[in-house]
């Protein structure tokens, strides 16, 4: 009689009956999925195609070096700018024009030097010198356009025509760009020692409104700025970020190893060193807070200053640490009443990965497979970023017309370089100029660039999760070898990865996309959500703000729930080779008819690897956070000056974890196969001499199933009724 407590088997499909000539895998198997396949091979022709078009059309030189006003490259080999590397505007007071933020360009003439200007200078300061000391002028014209050597022009034709800059001021390159050279002395801003300066007009400027100017570019650069110092900190600590992941394998390698051996005292050492490391953590933390607290102007709060790009900065805010300190505090708290309240879960736990060690040990090449996975995953991240790139440079320069008077019509409009000046525009709106805006351009292909993208993204999620889909497949298919064989390790069929990866290629892959793209779907859903969140963060609809938060939460729980049911169906995959949907619905219904142990067991593993994960980037953490702080006396003076330290630092982290998972998800996949044969086990048979369980003694003492004699097994059995020691 079936307790009021658990729901009747039928109610999830029936329990599988006995099969004799059941021995594992299928071998006898046919292709699923066949249309998802087609569909799948249709697309990735088709990114290729994309790719090639987005690399004909593209150029990332586009990013890479800026542009003047003549839409040509400064600093570009084979050019006339190859020795002029950087950007000078000729007028960078009109930069701060709310035209800077419509078309990202400065509303003045922009030319490519080969130095900044290193003194205060004027266009009529220039022609009265010019009759005594012809010097002046040689060194003017290198700041005005290619060609222009007539320094008795009129100065209103030469500033009306922009053939050379109205004035120049002492500047120092930033950002491949000519800025103002401010300095403060005595909190005041100067310039070369001045606060005041006179334009070719005689017109009266000050310091602070160069700055307000400069502001109007650097506001826009600012994000660049910071990537390119990004890009300067892992150029000079590239050595080290690697001799870090490495430690990082050796030591989950050696963890992997010594699992094999001593699982039980490991796990536990995990366990104590991740509460001791975030003890640490804590410690440290209050450590810098108290010291912080008592340390003038760090009492200052993060939301005061804002985004700063000097990361330093919020490093010396009390406030920083005390967010550190209570996010480890969480952490700790969690794990101690996890491990309190699942203890006896977590004795199971450890003898489940005891056993699946012992499996890894017969099938040690699993342990190498995530190296093809990391291969095919570097691909699809490199092949996507180019695509990308080449997609977002493509287009040919567009010029608009500018103009500071506020009642020209043309202003924002396209326009021809070689022929503005013939045109009636001049004449309309004095001072109007014809400038380079952007690359892009009106054909069929630019304006569907936005749509290019999306494509681009979603065919990359729907490669990786492919990717991640047919190492899964393949680990289990190699472990539910294992599990069935009757003599381990002599019925283990040799090469069993290989024989796996070659079946789920082979007869599974639309089966395997199929899986796939849902998750694809459903993460470009995700993406496209935290887009409109990232859209909606100045407005005040507070019902369209909790309504989206909603959507988000929603689809993060699906995106969960579909990873869950797709690593399971992979499982049922690989071992019966039927169909996606039906192998789905299969796993589904045999984890609700042991959801008990689903619940209670599976998931204490995963919280352990997670553990073991937590303890290998954390402990290479803690060296990186040493070395790159120069704190280190041995290798001090070795190690570079860097910008921000936190950024070879996090890389050094997360990559850490990356390595650490791409090893212990062979354990999770492992530990889940095993656990998905044991239930199928226990239905199949009853431990009878006819009906012999295939599970191995050690595995039956950890789920406390013992075998039962032909006497303790008549009348009817229920798996569900099964307890669990």
């Amino acid at each position: 009689m079936t307790r009021k407590s658990e729901v009747p088997s039928a109610y999830y499909g029936e329990p599988r009956k006995f099969d004799p000539t059941f021995r594992g895998p299928v071998h006898k198997r046919g292709c699923t999925d066949v249309l998802c396949c087609v569909l799948f091979v249709i697309v990735i022709l088709g990114y290729i195609a994309l790719g090639t078009v987005a690399w004909i059309h593209g150029d990332p030189r586009k990013v890479i070096y800026p542009t003047d006003s003549r839409g040509q490259f400064c600093g570009q080999k084979g050019t006339p700018n190859a020795k002029k590397v950087i950007l000078f505007y000729f007028n960078i007071l009109k930069c701060a024009s709310p035209a800077v933020m419509i078309n990202l360009q400065c509303p003045t003439t922009q030319m490519c030097v080969s130095k900044c200007p290193d003194r205060f200078a004027t266009y009529t300061d220039m022609q009265l010198l010019y009759r005594f000391n012809k010097s002046h002028w040689e060194y003017y014209k290198q700041f005005c356009k290619p060609g222009f050597n007539n320094p008795k022009k009129p100065v209103a034709q030469v500033l009306r025509d922009e053939d050379c800059p109205s004035m120049i001021v002492p500047s120092r390159p930033f950002l491949q760009r000519c800025f103002p050279d401010f300095t403060t002395r005595n909190g005041t801003l100067t310039i070369a020692n001045k606060t005041a300066f006179k334009d070719a007009l005689d017109t009266a400027r000050s310091v602070t409104e160069l700055r307000d100017a400069a502001n109007g570019i650097t506001g826009i650069l600012e994000a660049k700025e910071v990537g390119m110092k990004i890009v300067e900190d892992y150029a000079s600590s590239w050595y080290w970020i690697v001799i870090g992941l490495f430690i990082a394998l050796v030591i989950s390698l050696i963890f992997i190893l010594l699992l094999r051996f001593t699982a039980g005292i490991l796990l536990w050492f995990i366990i104590i060193a991740v509460i001791l490391l975030v003890a640490y953590g804590i410690w440290h933390c209050y450590w810098e807070f108290a010291y912080l607290r008592e340390t003038p102007g760090a009492d200052v709060t993060i939301s005061d200053i804002g985004f700063q790009t000097d990361l330093h900065i919020y490093l010396q805010l009390s406030q920083t640490w005390l967010v550190f300190m209570v996010i480890l505090c969480l952490t700790e708290l969690s794990i101690v009443l996890m491990l309190v309240f699942l203890r006896k879960r977590v004795r199971i736990a450890i003898a489940l990965l005891k056993e699946g060690s012992k499996a890894i040990s017969y099938i040690m090449s699993s342990l190498f497979y995530p190296i093809i996975t990391f291969v095919l995953l570097d691909i699809c991240i490199s092949y996507w970023a180019m695509t990308a790139l080449f997609l977002a440079s493509s287009g040919n320069a567009v010029y608009k017309v500018t103009s500071l008077h506020p009642n020209c019509k043309y202003t924002n409009l396209t326009c021809n370089p070689e022929n503005f000046i013939r045109t009636n525009i001049t004449k309309h709106c004095p001072g109007a100029q014809c400038l380079f805006a952007f690359y892009g351009g009106e054909s069929l292909y630019h304006r569907y660039i936005f749509i290019l993208q999306l494509c681009n993204l979603l065919v990359f999620f729907w490669l990786v999760n492919f990717t991640i889909a047919l190492g899964q497949c393949t680990i289990a298919g190699a472990f539910a070898s294992y599990y069935w064989a009757k003599r381990k390790p002599a019925d283990i069929p040799p090469c069993p990865v290989f024989s796996s990866f070659a079946r789920a290629l082979r007869y599974h892959t639309g089966s395997l996309a199929f899986g796939s793209l849902i998750l694809a779907v459903i993460q470009i859903i995700r993406v496209f959500l935290e887009y409109l969140d990232h859209k909606l963060k100045g407005a005040h609809n507070v019902l369209a703000h909790f309504l989206l938060c909603c959507l988000k939460c929603c689809f993060w729980c699906l995106d969960r729930f579909i990873r869950f049911i797709n690593r399971n169906a992979y499982i049922m995959i690989a071992i019966y080779g039927k169909n996606f949907c039906t192998s789905a619905r299969e796993a589904f219904f045999l984890l609700m008819r042991n959801v008990v142990r689903v619940a209670v067991l599976d998931k204490v593993t995963d919280f352990l690897l997670f553990l073991g994960k937590l303890l290998v980037s954390g402990s290479v953490g803690v060296i990186a956070f040493l070395l790159f702080t120069r704190k280190i006396p041995i290798i001090q003076e070795e190690v570079p000056v860097l910008n921000y330290y936190c950024v070879p630092l996090l890389t050094v982290i997360f990559g850490s974890y990356l390595i650490a998972h791409s090893f212990f998800s062979v354990y999770a996949m492992c530990v889940d196969t095993l656990f998905l044969c044991f239930c199928e086990d226990l239905e199949r048979n009853d431990g009878t001499p006819a009906k012999p369980f295939l599970m191995s003694p050690g595995l039956k003492r950890i789920l406390g199933r013992a075998e039962q004699s032909p006497r303790k097994t008549r009348g009817s059995y229920s798996p569900n009724l099964m307890r669990m020691s």
